[in-house]
């Protein structure tokens, strides 16, 4: 899917959710401004037909930092698929904003060699529906390993001290799957995608608790390092053999 020549260190992070409206593209845009405040400039890879989150790219100021901008649902007779979904050699980061229906095939290859997998979900009987199939999907069809901790979940749109924000907590706290962030239902998230702005780049003040949330999303992606290292080091371990019966001593009883 990525040519690149530093793929042990990019760090490939995929949006995913077949169902559409649950924002999988206000989720991307975020995270791509906020990695694009530290540096070095990360790349927005968006698959979705709507291309809601290249729009969002066309809307941004040029005095805003820069964002490599893919527009992967577009196929051109002129190149090749591999030169079209090219990132540049000094990006670390990529953000993937998948489209909302994707076939068995199509969601192997969007998550190989992934570094992190979010799904957002709403607070709605559908939604519920769909992310449960979604997460399914994703440990039986493309083999996520639970114990490799790179799939997570994010609840969007939330109301607290509402049924359906109880009915979706109630949800994923039974997936055994991290909830890393509850992001509030904003108009906040409304003004960023109309302006082409990441919350972090708005008022402090206005957007204080929001950004909150965006922040622990960043803080669980860039651990992946460490998760990744954490799985290899329980695999191992998982493959040593057992030491030989002749090695275990029995304790002596009744001995002279």
């Amino acid at each position: 899917m990525l040519i690149t020549p530093r793929q042990d260190k990019l760090n490939k992070i995929i949006i995913l959710n077949p169902k559409g409206g649950c924002g999988k593209s206000t989720l991307a845009t975020n995270l791509a401004a906020r990695y694009a405040q530290d540096g070095p400039i990360p790349a927005l890879m968006d698959f979705d037909p709507q291309g809601s989150t290249i729009a969002w790219l066309n809307r941004r100021s040029q005095e805003r930092p820069q964002i490599h901008g893919i527009a992967a649902f577009k196929k051109s007779m002129q190149a090749t698929r591999s030169w079209q979904l090219r990132v540049p050699s000094d990006t670390v980061n990529v953000l993937v904003d998948s489209p909302a229906s994707v076939s068995h095939d199509d969601l192997r290859e969007l998550t190989r060699d992934a570094t992190s997998i979010l799904v957002p979900v709403l607070p709605s009987s559908m939604d519920i529906h769909a992310a449960s199939r979604c997460i399914a999907d994703l440990l039986l069809v493309a083999k996520i390993d639970r114990r490799d901790r790179k799939l997570a979940v994010v609840a969007n749109r939330t109301r607290k001290n509402t049924k359906s924000f109880a009915k979706l907590m109630r949800f994923l706290d039974s997936l055994g799957i991290p909830i890393i962030a509850v992001l509030r239902d904003s108009q906040n998230f409304v003004y960023a995608a109309e302006k082409g702005l990441g919350l972090c780049e708005m008022q402090p003040s206005r957007v204080k608790q929001d950004v909150e949330q965006i922040e622990k999303i960043v803080e669980w992606l860039e651990a992946w390092p460490q998760r990744r290292r954490a799985s290899t080091s329980a695999a191992a371990v998982k493959r040593q053999p057992l030491a030989p019966s002749s090695i275990l001593r029995r304790p002596q009883f009744g001995s002279a």
